[in-house]
């Protein structure tokens, strides 16, 4: 928000300005206000504990964190480019697989990911588009350029806080959007029902869709039904569909309703239970013998977890050479991959100066932050990559850049990444904005809500404002 010298930023000035310029405990007074309307408006995510799930209200800063244009463009051109080139990867490896004789990564890596889903090889889905909504964490490190930390293609979270806090922001600041040109958000949940609607199976005009939830204990159990209905479409369990003579039925109390396309927030192991985890109550079985003949459209598709396993990660700037032709735009942490002998030699021998991540964890569970760890802890993490080297990446610590954050009755700087929202449907679109997450804790690097994170909004700017506009 601040330069080096201690002045606003061009896009950041009007918004000091009118902090400044409120009277002493107004915005505190602002904060709490905005607080309240969060848990009025029952904006929740779930913590999974040893005892016991606690439902909590996600923590939104008021300060917001702001985008020049400038940025915007790059993270935008090089989302757009990451999405093509993995897109061509889950393509090319459920089907010829000339990546891999290639060895532009190794076989083993894909093949041998846990992600990976066999039984979607010759998987053609609707246009050939495998990973319609995904969330892409990127963090600023201290040269001042942005890095993608992690691909999230598996029912990536999070955009209904994105929503929600715009809408909570605009009642706390209501004049300043305005003056500082502010890029909208509120359009998501249209431009998301037109994705879906453009993977309808073939000869469809009017498409059914709707959002198949795994119910109201999982821990994005708000954002589903907040999507539904911001998109006028169905929520649905799997219990409410059935697959009969080859079409996905809805049950409704008028009977049978045919379904066209399923935005799916349950997780490939769960999704059908005759192909995937037999034990499984969450799913529909059949369902993907259909999306195999084209009676209906799954967003995301099956297998497209492995494009996001960390490790296929660190070979993502290969694929978009490979794919594409072209130099990444945005690039990756600087990643070893434990499965790599010479690699493995180094993190193992410099535990305390690194962060170890698990291949298909998230929320930062199971990962080990090698500079504040004990002996103990990364003696521990030493057995683990030795026993599964495939299973393991490290990186060096990122200084991840820091804003302004409203901390008792005065601002310090906490650390922020930031998930910007793309969807892949007849065209590329990447939500301006995100999530920009903020680690809470002083000094802490950890993000997740699940860790004690909280949010911000995120103001991407369509121009840098002029002191005194109106």
């Amino acid at each position: 928000m601040f330069s080096p010298s201690g002045d606003p930023r061009p896009g950041s000035a009007p918004l000091v300005n009118l902090i400044r310029s409120l009277a002493v405990g107004e915005l505190k007074r602002r904060q709490e206000a905005a607080e309240h309307a969060l848990m009025n408006m029952g904006i929740t995510f779930t913590v999974y504990g040893d005892e016991a799930s606690i439902e909590r209200i996600f923590p939104l800063d008021i300060i917001p964190r702001i985008v020049s244009p400038g940025d915007w463009e790059m993270i935008e051109s090089g989302l757009r480019q990451r999405i093509l080139a993995l897109n061509c990867f889950l393509q090319d490896i459920y089907s010829e697989q000339k990546i891999l004789r290639d060895r532009i990564i190794p076989p083993e890596i894909v093949l041998e990911g846990r992600a990976f889903r066999k039984i979607c090889t010759g998987l053609k889905p609707p246009c050939g588009i495998w990973c319609h909504i995904t969330g892409t964490d990127l963090v600023r490190g201290g040269d001042g350029r942005f890095y993608v930390l992690e691909d999230n293609l598996r029912c990536p979270s999070g955009v209904s806080y994105v929503l929600e806090n715009r809408r909570v922001m605009k009642r706390t600041f209501p004049h300043v959007f305005e003056t500082s040109q502010v890029r909208p958000v509120d359009d998501y949940p249209t431009r998301l029902l037109e994705t879906l609607q453009h993977i309808a199976p073939e000869g469809v005009t009017d498409p059914t869709v709707v959002v198949l939830s795994p119910g109201v204990y999982n821990s994005a159990y708000f954002e589903h039904s907040f999507l539904a209905q911001q998109m006028g479409i169905q929520l649905v369990e799997g219990r409410d569909l059935a697959v009969i003579d080859g079409n996905v039925m809805m049950r409704t109390t008028k009977g049978f309703w045919r379904v066209d396309v399923i935005y799916r927030r349950v997780d490939d192991d769960f999704l059908d239970p005759s192909v995937f985890r037999p034990d499984s109550l969450l799913g529909v079985p059949g369902l993907v013998d259909a999306y195999r003949a084209g009676r209906v459209a799954l967003a995301n598709a099956p297998g497209t977890g492995i494009a996001d396993d960390k490790v296929v990660y660190a070979y993502v700037p290969r694929l978009i050479k490979y794919y594409l032709g072209e130099d990444p735009i945005l690039p990756n942490v600087q990643t070893y991959v434990c499965e790599d002998s010479k690699d493995r030699s180094y993190v193992l021998a410099n535990l305390d100066k690194l962060v170890i991540k698990p291949a298909n964890e998230s929320g930062g569970y199971g990962m080990l932050v090698g500079p504040h760890a004990t002996i103990e802890e990364r003696n521990e993490f030493k057995k683990k990559i030795e026993k599964n080297p495939r299973n393991y990446i490290a990186q060096p610590t990122v200084a991840l850049s820091r804003v302004p954050t409203i901390v008792g009755d005065a601002f310090e700087g906490r650390h922020v990444d930031l998930r910007p929202y793309i969807l892949y449907g007849r065209d590329i679109y990447v939500l301006p904005g995100g999530l920009t997450r903020v680690a809470l804790r002083k000094g802490s690097l950890v993000v997740n809500s699940s860790q004690g994170g909280g949010s911000k909004d995120t103001w991407v700017l369509s121009d840098i404002p002029q002191e005194g506009a109106g």
